[in-house]
C-alpha cells in the first residue's frame, strides 16, 4: 500500500461494503494477523454505517471520505461524513441493562473494542472518526508484556 490512499464515496449501503472490503485488503497487505484484519474491517464497517446512516442520512448530495494512512507506528483510518455532527453525550451505554437487547447503538463501542485508539471529532459540517491500529513490531508506545 502507498503511504496514504483516500476515497470519496456516496451515502449508500454499497459504500459500507466498499469501505469494509478496502479495509480488509489494506490490512492484509500491511501484514496484520487474520484476527486483526477482521477487527479493523469491522471497525471500518461500523464507522461507515454511522457516516452513511446517522451522519449523512443517505443524502445523495453528501459524501463519505474514507482515508487510510500508514505511519511508521500505526494504520490510521479516517472516516468523515458531511452531516450535522454528533452529540457524544447523547450516546447511550450499550452495556447498560436497558440497552442490552437493542439492535443498534453499538457501533462506537465496537470500534473502541477493536481498535487501539478511536478519536471522534464532531462539527457542524460533519463528524470525523479516526481509527488507529498499532503496527506490530513497532517500538513506539509498546511495553513488553509480562507472562
Amino acid at each position: 500500500m502507498e503511504q496514504q490512499v483516500s476515497y470519496t464515496l456516496d451515502s449508500t449501503l454499497e459504500t459500507v461494503d466498499h469501505a469494509e472490503e478496502s479495509a480488509t485488503r489494506i490490512a492484509t497487505e500491511l501484514g496484520f494477523a487474520d484476527e486483526e484484519v477482521m477487527q479493523i474491517s469491522m471497525a471500518v464497517r461500523e464507522g461507515a454505517v454511522n457516516a452513511v446512516l446517522h451522519g449523512n442520512k443517505y443524502a445523495p448530495d453528501k459524501k463519505v471520505i474514507l482515508a487510510f494512512e500508514r505511519t511508521p507506528e500505526d494504520l490510521v483510518i479516517t472516516i468523515r461524513d458531511q452531516g450535522p455532527g454528533i452529540d457524544l453525550s447523547g450516546i447511550p451505554n450499550p452495556l447498560a441493562p436497558e440497552n442490552l437487547l437493542k439492535t443498534s447503538g453499538r457501533g462506537i463501542f465496537l470500534m473502541r473494542s477493536f481498535m487501539d485508539a478511536v478519536e471522534i471529532r464532531p462539527s457542524q459540517t460533519g463528524t470525523e472518526v479516526k481509527l488507529i491500529k498499532h503496527v506490530r513490531g513497532s517500538s513506539a508506545g509498546h511495553k513488553e508484556r509480562s507472562q
